[in-house]
């Protein structure tokens, strides 16, 4: 007979490198006892060890046993904090936040044992009742509601295990460039700036320009803006890819209807601790701004071009008047996109499925088109059409965001499970 499988599981709350969590615990299989990985040991934050023995038949249980873990963090980070105190600040600080996180999913996991708890205690006084009548229906009827609470209670509770994207409570920064179909393009561009430009302010957000190529006199061949406000790339990045336009630009005399694109990618803010950006990576020239800003652009050299060597990313920036201005914007946005670049890296070895780049503006490339003559927005993503497109392009996205925002959530449930 074979001796049972010995599953090793380690799991941290924070994430590492890879992305992995308490949410995605390493595993470690042997025949009878095997030593853990160092993985383990580069995992920050606090960590807990779960040794399972299962027949060699057992399937791995991914949703029970990210429970199991949560649990055992919980209670880990409870003695703990119980045990040092608040002397430790640093420590007592990190286990808080850690803790907090924790709880929503704790309590979650209560209610359900509750639930089951409640369901097992009515059936037994079902079975208990003698053919009382009463008795019976009354049982039959809080089991029949208890059941009924069950799958809203599973669902609950898987959607708090979901891998956590541990960029989501930062800024973002977004970059919006013209695509197909020349000057219209341009100024829809500009259109979808305005779009999420009010967006933001309908959120409380605070929006900041840190680059512009404008194309005519209302139009941007591109234009680069920072979001800053508490979870704004949670909100936006399911915005990144090919959108669409078809409608009747102003300059078409004939009534046609013309097709452009735009293209959207949101990157989370980072920090400089987040990202090294060693300065003999980075080939920086000075240049003179183009456009619009008097004696002083014409002048002196204030635009700024950072050509990141290793990975060949060039950023630019030129609307300040001083050259250290734009050379600090454009650090910026640099490290957003060499963390976005870290971010996917990572995602990959640790999923199967990529997240979808941008592409190359071509109009079959698309996730969502706005079809002005038929007053309709298309999410091609999940096939949701709604009406009112004046209302959308003056920033009440709300219902598309939480709708592929949804989907997203749906196809994490379906893949752990």
């Amino acid at each position: 007979m074979r001796p049972a499988l010995l599953w090793i599981l380690a799991a941290s709350l924070l994430p590492c490198a890879t992305g992995c969590n308490w949410l995605t615990p390493l595993i470690f299989i042997g025949e009878h006892k095997k030593e853990i990985s160092a993985e383990f040991d580069k995992l920050p934050g606090t960590r807990v060890v779960i040794l399972v023995w299962a027949p060699p038949e057992t399937r791995f249980d991914y949703p029970h046993v990210r429970r199991e873990l949560a649990t055992h963090v919980a209670d880990k980070l409870a003695a703990e904090m119980s045990r040092r105190g608040a002397g430790d600040t640093a420590a007592f600080v990190r286990m808080s936040k850690e803790y907090a996180e924790l709880t929503p999913v704790v309590e979650c996991i209560g209610e359900l044992r509750k639930a089951r708890e409640e369901i097992a205690g009515l059936e037994s006084i079902l079975a208990e009742s003698d053919g009382e009548v009463e008795m019976r229906e009354l049982a039959e009827a809080e089991i029949k509601a208890a059941r009924e609470r069950l799958p809203e209670l599973e669902r609950n509770l898987n959607v708090l295990l979901l891998p956590k994207d541990v960029a989501d409570e930062k800024s973002a920064i977004v970059e919006l460039r013209a695509g197909t179909g020349g000057e219209e393009a341009a100024l829809f561009a500009a259109d979808l700036f305005g779009m999420y430009q009010r967006f933001a302010e309908r959120q409380g957000w605070k929006i900041e320009v840190l680059n512009t190529s404008e194309s005519g006199p209302h139009g941007y061949r591109e234009i680069v803006f920072e979001v800053h406000g508490d979870r704004a790339f949670s909100r936006l990045k399911h915005e990144s890819g090919v959108h669409r336009v078809q409608r009747v630009p102003e300059t078409e005399s004939q009534g046609r209807i013309h097709t452009s694109t735009a293209t959207v990618a949101v990157l989370p803010v980072a920090d400089e601790v987040e990202v090294n950006l060693d300065p003999s990576d980075v080939r920086v020239d000075i240049y003179h701004s183009g456009g619009a800003g008097g004696q002083n652009v014409n002048k002196v050299a204030t635009a700024v071009r950072l050509t990141h060597e290793p990975t060949g990313i060039v950023v630019v920036c030129q609307d300040e008047r001083s050259q250290a201005k734009n050379r600090a914007k454009a650090e910026s946005v640099l490290r957003a996109r060499l963390y976005e670049r870290q971010r996917q890296l990572a995602e990959a070895e640790v999923s199967a499925t990529r997240r979808a780049q941008v592409g190359s503006g071509e109009r079959s490339e698309k996730i969502r088109t706005y079809h002005f003559r038929d007053d309709r927005v298309t999410d091609h993503r999940i096939g949701l059409t709604i009406h009112g497109i004046p209302r959308i392009m003056d920033g009440e996205i709300d219902e598309l965001l939480e709708a592929v925002a949804l989907s997203e959530q749906t196809r994490l449930l379906e893949e752990v499970s």
